[in-house]
């Protein structure tokens, strides 16, 4: 099976964007695996499918698969590629896409300077629809992370999310605690662990640990995840520049029942074609 691809990133976030609405697609995890490897396949940390609406009042249907193969409901950077991407293509022509995903219909806006605004809805708090084993929804949480109590902020911006606040996230210890926080039993279904300091009520800084993936450049849902806790928490202002490795994101929040919207750049790298 040949199959056309384009290689995008958002903020050094890669993907591997693929049409699967003029091409026949049917990955297994094993292909996608091979697709993500960076030695042996195209690397990347998310794959991205384009699919047919199966609905009048969307364009596309979204879908993600994570470098290990499994399906994840939603990624932000990859989002603003999608948006990119289909439009390149000449899939549709439209500055707001409507797309499908699997926790629900978010809305790409493309902005005149090319940078892309995603609506990337509400978040959600409800432990229960996180998920999160706790017993009541509380803006902090205490987490035994090996031997060590840490306090998180917990939340679903369509994948589940936790937050702490440290001091410096240069020296933080991103790949110990990150898998430790992803895999805790508490997250029946794993989740992404980010990790933000505090500049000041307009300016964070952000490493994201994420399910699947391990540390990434940038992390689209996780930049808004860590705005939203540190609002919630009354750390910070309603609109905030989330610094992470690969770039700058700004994310605005006007609280709850609000959605949440991120602004970013999107590039593209390179196509090609992969025989599986």
């Amino acid at each position: 099976m040949e199959i056309e691809f384009t290689k995008m990133h958002g903020l050094g976030n890669d993907f591997v964007v693929i049409d699967a609405i003029n091409q026949d697609i049917d990955l297994s995890e094993e292909e996608v695996r091979l697709i993500a490897d960076r030695h042996f396949g195209i690397g990347c940390d998310q794959l991205l499918l384009v699919e047919t609406a199966e609905s009048a009042d969307v364009d596309f249907i979204y879908r993600i698969f994570n470098a290990d193969g499994g399906e994840v409901e939603q990624c932000g950077n990859g989002a603003r590629c999608f948006a990119v991407f289909v439009r390149e293509k000449g899939l549709t022509d439209k500055d707001i896409i409507r797309v499908e995903t699997a926790s629900g219909v978010i809305e790409l806006h493309v902005q005149v300077d090319g940078q892309i605004t995603v609506n990337m809805g509400i978040p959600e708090f409800d432990p229960w629809n996180i998920p999160f084993n706790a017993d009541t929804r509380l803006n902090e949480y205490s987490l035994d992370v090996k031997g060590e109590v840490i306090q998180i902020g917990a939340v679903s911006m369509g994948n589940p999310h936790a937050v702490t606040i440290v001091k410096n996230v240069d020296t933080a210890a991103i790949d110990e605690l990150g898998a430790a926080i992803e895999n805790h039993l508490l997250f029946p279904n794993r989740v992404n662990a980010g990790f933000m300091q505090i500049i000041d009520d307009a300016h964070i800084r952000l490493r994201v640990y994420e399910r699947g993936a391990g540390e990434t450049l940038a992390c689209g849902t996780g930049a808004c995840a860590a705005m939203v806790i540190g609002y919630v928490q009354g750390y910070l202002a309603d609109k905030v520049q989330v610094d992470l490795p690969g770039g700058s994101l700004q994310i605005s929040w006007q609280g709850e029942a609000s959605p949440v919207m991120m602004t970013g750049p999107a590039t593209t790298v390179f196509e090609g074609k992969i025989t599986l």
